[in-house]
């Protein structure tokens, strides 16, 4: 089957390695533009371009492909059987989605109309759902509301971050993809209910800052939900500090307010939170540094019990 692939970030790879191994042949790629990264905003290339690249795949980079007419002369030079979207990143319109023969079908991380939009994975783990999984549904006009052709769950693992549970969704997605590419000529679609149909916004930057007020539960879902990106902080003496990882502890009574850090030793910092709950901050990023240890991080801080995170 001739297949245009769109699709940018890693956990969109899987599916597009998936469908090659399948046979099927993948005669164009679009993906998002190279994007500055790190300190010195080199201009970097999706993960979905490198593998791409890697293999001799052409690859286009629309910056809007909304407004871009190169895109529909390529597809219809191409002529495609089948457009797959994986992770894409942008709206895709409807002389795209269409044009082949058997239309456009979509991976998504949820189990559809639960979270559309382009965070399920995040909001999952934010909202302390115990099971998730993937859909495969057909494109239409309107976000993540075609018809459904097929789902998968899988449970969230205690501790998850949203990260490790991207990835394995993205490698139970790739081989729902492929059964569904093998049945796309007499599998069933079935209509969303769209009464039932919740939503995944892409998360902020100053969405990441955390309430200590609110209970060790809460927090660690936030920080699980945040890591890598945009990520959870706080601020120590003006200073923004992300925190990267940790546990909840055990609640014990005590006399410290939300957010005051109740001792530190060689497991990490205990913090204070809502409801007497505890957090126990083990790994974090001082701004302008790399990330550390969190004992480590105490050694060189001017940081001792009672000292407050805002």
């Amino acid at each position: 089957m001739k297949i245009v692939f769109f699709g940018s970030p890693e956990s969109a790879v899987y599916s597009l390695k998936k469908i090659i191994e399948e046979g099927h042949h993948v005669e164009l790629i679009i993906t998002q533009p190279d994007k500055p990264s790190g300190r010195g905003k080199k201009l970097t290339p999706s993960p979905v371009k490198n593998f791409a690249q890697a293999l001799n795949i052409p690859v286009y980079q629309p910056e809007k492909i909304k407004k871009d007419p190169l895109v529909l002369d390529k597809l219809k030079g191409i002529d495609p059987d089948l457009n797959v979207v994986v992770a894409y990143g942008q709206i895709i319109p409807a002389s795209l989605i269409y044009l082949p023969r058997y239309n456009s079908i979509n991976l998504h991380f949820s189990l559809l109309p639960k979270y559309r939009g382009a965070a399920p994975v995040h909001w999952s783990i934010l909202n302390g759902d115990k099971i998730t999984g993937v859909t495969i549904f057909e494109l239409n006009e309107k976000m993540d509301s075609g018809d459904l052709l097929a789902k998968q769950e899988l449970e969230i693992l205690i501790g998850e971050y949203a990260h490790e549970l991207e990835i394995r969704l993205a490698a139970i997605g790739a081989e729902l993809l492929c059964k569904t590419i093998k049945q796309i000529d007499s599998i069933p679609h079935t209509k969303q209910d769209h009464s039932q149909a919740t939503f995944a916004p892409l998360l902020k930057k100053e969405d990441g800052r955390i309430d200590w007020t609110k209970r060790a539960t809460e927090i660690d879902r936030k920080i699980r939900a945040f890591t890598p990106w945009p990520s959870a902080f706080s601020f120590l003496d003006q200073k923004r500090i992300k925190v990267i990882r940790g546990k909840i502890l055990d609640s014990k009574p005590h006399v410290f307010g939300p957010g005051e850090i109740l001792g530190l030793d060689k497991a990490g910092i205990r913090v204070s939170c809502g409801k007497n709950s505890i957090y126990l901050i083990e790994e974090l990023q001082p701004e302008g540094k790399k990330s550390m240890n969190a004992y480590a991080f105490t050694l060189g801080a001017q940081i001792y019990p009672g000292t407050r995170l805002h």
